[in-house]
């Protein structure tokens, strides 16, 4: 079992990481803030103006630490990485597979039931704890609506892509058409009129895409540490930058680690209205408080348990991206019979 470690997230402007030993020191205007053992990280993520001695990324590299830049709004910039793990006969075979139309529509398929049911428990959930404060007949309908297109990936028929994105692109809009009801607090604040994301045009959309940007991080380093690769998937196609195969398997855990947060963050008032600024092309940007907020209570989710219902056993949420990489990884290599996606009960 992979040893549950820390992302270490630099959101200071100006910050300069430099190696001291077997640590990273993190130093602004050349005053130490903090120190930390390389052996207790599986990655840094630095937002902005963030800078890294060369010494710092090539022990990293060394070490299996995956350094990630964003920028100070949370986009994607670039990440550095040692050598990638694993077998190059798994990535082959994953190459080959990526290439086959009806083997990409198999897992596609296997990847949207995982989706859309962790979907349809997240709305459950809602209405199983806030039923008084939705709108429960329209909250009720999207869930039947889910449940139709899961049955309908349940039958055992050949699926071509472009039907499974058609499936997925109605499932997607049944969920996110009730997304606002489930927001139960500060509503006049938070308001959610539909998915927008470059930019985001309103708070929730900017909580969301911040959100996805560190499932995703987290994602990709689990894929590269099991050996595959992050920018080849059967959903997603290739596109240069495009991490495809972590946009896939990001699909079946959004639900219940991004959308779960983002909620309780406005439905438990742990972040405010005032936190949120628009700029002037109508981006809704978070400030550095909130962001702070946001990565700290996003760590805290992850130390949480679970059960795993392929293992059976009870592990911490952030070793989640690292087991279904490794199913994912098993299942290419022939050693399972399908990609048992997670989920959420």
């Amino acid at each position: 079992m992979k040893k549950y470690l820390n992302t270490l997230y630099i959101t200071t402007q100006g910050s300069y990481l430099n190696k001291e030993g077997e640590t990273v020191v993190v130093k602004v205007e050349k005053e130490k803030l903090l120190q930390v053992p390389i052996h207790a990280l599986e990655g840094i993520v630095c937002f902005g103006q963030v800078s890294c001695s060369p010494f710092l990324l090539g022990h990293c590299a060394q070490h299996g630490v995956s350094v990630t830049f964003l920028s100070e709004n949370g986009y994607y910039l670039a990440s550095v990485n040692g050598l990638i793990s694993g077998n190059v006969l798994l990535r082959r075979q994953q190459y080959r597979y990526a290439d086959n139309p009806e083997i990409s529509a198999k897992i596609a398929r296997f990847i949207l039931i995982g989706k859309i049911a962790n979907c349809r428990t997240v709305l459950q959930r809602s209405l199983r704890d806030h039923s008084e404060k939705i709108n429960q007949p329209e909250v009720e309908t999207a869930v039947s609506r889910l449940s139709q297109s899961l049955e309908q990936l349940k039958r055992e028929q050949p699926y071509s892509l472009d039907e499974l994105r058609g499936i997925e692109g109605d499932s997607a809009h049944s969920y996110f058409s009730v997304f606002d009801h489930l927001i139960v607090q500060q509503t006049q604040d938070f308001q959610f009129s539909g998915r927008s994301r470059r930019p985001p045009k309103d708070k929730v959309n900017c909580l969301l895409s911040f959100v996805y940007t560190l499932v995703m991080h987290d994602v990709r380093a689990a894929l590269e540490s099991v050996g595959l690769d992050s920018c080849v998937g059967f959903l997603h196609r290739d596109r240069p930058g495009r991490p495809s195969l972590a946009l896939d398997m990001m699909e079946e855990l959004r639900p219940f680690i991004a959308d779960r947060l983002v909620l309780s963050l406005i439905n438990r008032c742990q972040i405010a209205s005032k936190g949120f600024v628009s700029s002037q092309t109508g981006a809704v940007l978070m400030d550095d408080d909130t962001r702070k907020t946001v990565l700290v209570e996003y760590q805290k989710r992850k130390q949480e348990e679970l059960m795993h219902p392929f293992l059976n056993e009870k592990i911490k949420l952030g070793l989640v991206f690292f087991i279904q990489a490794l199913l994912m990884a098993r299942y290419i290599r022939g050693d399972i019979d399908g990609y048992p996606v997670y989920l959420w009960k």
